[in-house]
């Protein structure tokens, strides 16, 4: 009888549209994952024959598989929406409990971390408090510091300048800060001591008697180098001459470029003191041309605190502090895994590993077949509802034929039953 094949025909299709709703259903939940639903017939066991003329008894739904396909990126405002561009998952950490997400909402709770919507963690990888580096090593539930930034002293500046050859020797012989006549050329640059506090160290270029080469004297918030009134010995950077070029312009002396501070400077503002700075003067020339100032940065600033932060593609946290400076503050990592349709559903948009799946292949966003990342935005749901409410007609139509056979089978079992 027909009942058997017309009955499963409509518990398949009637699976079917449930899955088809569910799609719908979520057709704008971030990170979603649409699911198809495959069929396989079904043939009762003939003893001791081959069974090939059987008719078959049906279908049933063999398997709900999620189709992982990329959703489109939308931007947002949020910084901590985080969207995923290619393989990978998040990794969450619901109290030591991993499970993983495609879902990029986050927020911060009250500790720091980021955590989504259930208050599961997002883990990674995190900064090493000494050396402010990302520490390589296991995961961790990433924890976002809003502790001010350390002030960093200045211990280096990069100088690199034009000393005009045309220029005379100064007619004042010696140097003083105060006379203009007493040097060449002069340019500033702010410093910063270990407390954070900012000093203004005025550089002065004095051409030298000797051809081819500078004196260089640098006073600091208009005082010498040990803190005391400025004087042509107090003031003076290395040894008289400080610099030397040769014929074509380029610096020969120092070698390296290298001028140190003579005992570093003296702040006298309660910081440590001396503080020692190192000059680099690699880039600096000596041409034909009007002095220009082409490069001057030092390695010093103060404190700040945290104003904001972003993520980079390849899954590392910045901070923005109001010093201007950024700082490193984790790394996100993601998961792969072999068979991505093997994870369990967990719901929330969130699965677990299982045997079917394979366990986790964890990596840094862009790394192997891992995808990248993207600040402010989020990956929506990959149902294409246009789709889905046509597979739905299809759905409705493979019912109502399986409803029909049924109906049709009937029919012949009532003519059977009125033969006389």
């Amino acid at each position: 009888m027909g009942f058997q094949q017309g009955l499963s025909g409509l518990n398949a299709a009637a699976k079917n549209l449930d899955v088809i709703g569910n799609n719908v259903a979520n057709a704008s939940t971030v990170g979603f994952k649409q699911s198809q639903a495959q069929f396989a017939d079904v043939y009762a066991n003939i003893l001791g024959g081959s069974g090939g003329s059987s008719a078959g008894i049906g279908t049933k739904v063999s398997t709900v598989a999620q189709q992982f396909g990329q959703g489109n990126i939308s931007v947002t405002n949020n910084p901590l929406d985080i969207a995923i561009s290619g393989q990978g998952f998040y990794q969450m950490d619901n109290n030591g409990v991993p499970s993983y997400s495609r879902n990029g909402q986050f927020q911060l709770d009250r500790n720091g971390f980021i955590v989504n919507s259930q208050g599961h963690k997002l883990t990674g990888l995190a900064v090493n408090p000494v050396t402010g580096t990302i520490s390589l090593g296991s995961s961790a539930p990433l924890q976002i510091s809003t502790q001010a930034l350390t002030p960093q002293p200045s211990s280096t500046s990069s100088v690199g300048i034009n000393l005009d050859s045309r220029k005379s020797v100064p007619p004042t012989a010696v140097f003083s800060p105060t006379d203009s006549t007493s040097y060449t050329s002069s340019t500033a640059l702010t410093l910063y001591d270990s407390l954070g506090n900012s000093h203004i160290a005025t550089t002065y270029f004095v051409k030298n008697a000797t051809v081819n080469t500078w004196d260089v004297h640098m006073t600091v918030d208009d005082l010498g180098l040990d803190g005391t009134p400025a004087t042509a010995a107090n003031t003076l950077l290395g040894t008289s001459p400080t610099l030397t070029f040769n014929s074509t312009g380029t610096l020969i002396t120092p070698v390296t470029g290298l001028v140190p501070v003579p005992g570093g400077i003296v702040y006298g503002t309660g910081s440590t003191t001396p503080q020692p700075l190192m000059f680099n003067f690699v880039n600096t020339t000596q041409f034909g041309a009007t002095f220009a100032v082409n490069e001057l940065t030092q390695n010093g600033y103060t404190s700040g605190q945290l104003s904001g932060f972003s993520t980079s593609a390849d899954g590392t946290v910045v901070g923005r502090y109001t010093n201007g400076e950024s700082k490193a503050l984790g790394q996100i990592l993601l998961a792969n895994f072999a068979n991505p349709q093997g994870l369990q559903p967990l719901g929330n948009n969130e699965w677990m590993s299982s045997a079917s799946s394979g366990p986790p292949l964890v990596g840094t966003p862009g790394s192997s077949s891992l995808g990248v990342v993207q600040s402010s935005a989020v990956e929506d749901s990959n149902v294409d509802l246009t789709a889905e409410l046509v597979n739905m007609i299809v759905a409705q139509r493979v019912y109502q034929a399986n409803a029909q056979t049924i109906k049709t089978q009937d029919s012949v079992l009532q003519t059977i039953t009125n033969l006389r």
